[in-house]
C-alpha cells in the first residue's frame, strides 16, 4: 500500500500553509494526500468564539485547497473522533510523513509551536514535518537541504530521509556537525583554552564521513558539502536554516519509554528555526 503524505488541519492560517507544503512535498514523491481533522482538537488550541465552523468545513476548504494547488492529486479526508496529538500519531503508523502547522488555532496561537505539533513531533513512528519560517525558506526557493547529524544512534534514517529529500528537489544537501571543545577533563581538571581544538573537530568531521558514505553512494547525483563547526548545535542550525528550505534532525524513539522523546536540538529547531523542520526518528 502507498503511504500518504498526512497533514493535520484545523482551520487556521498556518494549518493552510502546512496544507500547501504538503501537497508539494506529495507530487514530488508522487504520494496521495491525506488531510485529518481531529473533532477534539479544540481541547487544546481552540477558542469558543472560533468553533463556527464545523468539522466538514475545515477539511472541505483543505480539500479545496490542496486541489486548487494540484488538480492532478489523490486527496483523501478523514474527521476522527479523538484529540488531534493523539490521532496524528495513529495516523502517522502508515504514512511517509505527517505536516503540520507551527500554531494553533485559537487561545494559544501565539505560542512559538503549537501544543499538538510539539506533541506530534515528539511521539510519532515517521517523519514529522512542521511547517514554519520565511517565504523563502518554506517556498522552497534556496534550494538547499539542510542536515544536522548527532550521533549515530539517532542520525541514520534522518541521514537517508534528507538525501531522498535533496534528490527529488534537486537540492544541496548542507550536512552539518556541531562539536564544542569541554571545558574540563574527566577528572574535573579545567582545560587550557589551547587545548587541542582540533581533535575535536577532525572527530566531528569523521562522524560525517561515517554516517554519509553508504547514502552518498546510494544517491550518487546529490552534491554534498560537510561541515564540522564548532558551537551549540541548536544555534549553529538554526543560523543555517536562514538559507535552508528544510532542516532534517533525528530523535531517538526508546520502545516502551513514555513522554515526549525529542532532544533539545530538535525542541530549539522546531520553536526557533527559520524553514520548515523535518524530525525523523530512529527507532530502537
Amino acid at each position: 500500500m502507498t503511504r500518504p503524505v498526512v497533514v493535520g488541519v484545523d482551520g487556521s492560517d498556518a494549518s493552510s500553509l502546512a496544507v500547501d507544503w504538503a501537497v508539494d512535498e506529495a507530487v514530488r514523491h508522487g504520494l496521495p494526500l491525506r488531510l485529518v481533522y481531529a473533532s477534539l482538537w479544540e481541547r487544546y488550541e481552540s477558542d469558543p468564539a472560533e468553533q463556527q465552523m464545523t468539522a466538514g468545513d475545515i477539511v472541505a476548504a483543505a480539500a479545496e485547497r490542496a486541489g486548487r494547488r494540484n488538480p492532478a492529486l489523490e486527496v483523501t479526508t478523514a474527521v476522527v473522533p479523538e484529540e488531534a496529538a493523539a490521532a496524528l500519531v495513529r495516523e502517522g503508523a502508515d504514512a511517509f510523513a505527517l505536516v503540520t502547522g507551527s500554531r494553533g488555532r485559537g487561545r494559544l496561537k501565539g505560542l512559538l509551536l503549537g501544543s499538538v505539533g510539539l506533541a506530534v513531533a515528539a511521539r510519532a513512528h515517521c517523519p514529522v514535518v512542521v511547517v514554519r519560517g520565511d517565504r523563502a525558506g518554506v517556498t522552497g526557493t534556496h534550494e538547499r537541504i539542510l542536515l544536522g547529524l548527532g550521533d549515530a544512534d539517532t542520525g541514520t534514517d534522518a541521514v537517508r530521509f534528507a538525501f531522498r529529500e535533496a534528490e527529488v528537489r534537486g537540492c544541496v544537501l548542507d550536512a552539518v556537525r556541531a562539536w564544542r571543545r569541554p571545558a574540563y577533563d574527566r577528572g574535573g581538571h579545567r582545560l587550557p583554552d589551547a587545548e587541542r581544538p582540533d581533535a575535536y573537530e577532525e572527530q566531528a568531521a569523521d562522524l560525517l564521513a561515517a554516517l554519509l558514505r553508504e547514502p552518498a553512494a546510494e544517491h550518487p547525483h546529490v552534491r554534498v558539502r560537510r561541515t564540522a563547526l564548532e558551537g551549540p548545535p541548536g544555534r549553529v542550525l538554526v543560523d543555517r536554516s536562514a538559507a535552508a528550505d528544510l532542516v532534517v534532525v533525528g530523535a531517538r524513539r526508546r520502545t516502551g519509554h513514555l513522554g515526549l522523546q525529542l532532544g533539545r536540538v530538535g525542541h530549539t529547531l522546531l520553536h526557533h528555526a527559520q524553514c520548515p523542520v523535518a524530525v525523523v526518528p530512529q527507532m530502537r
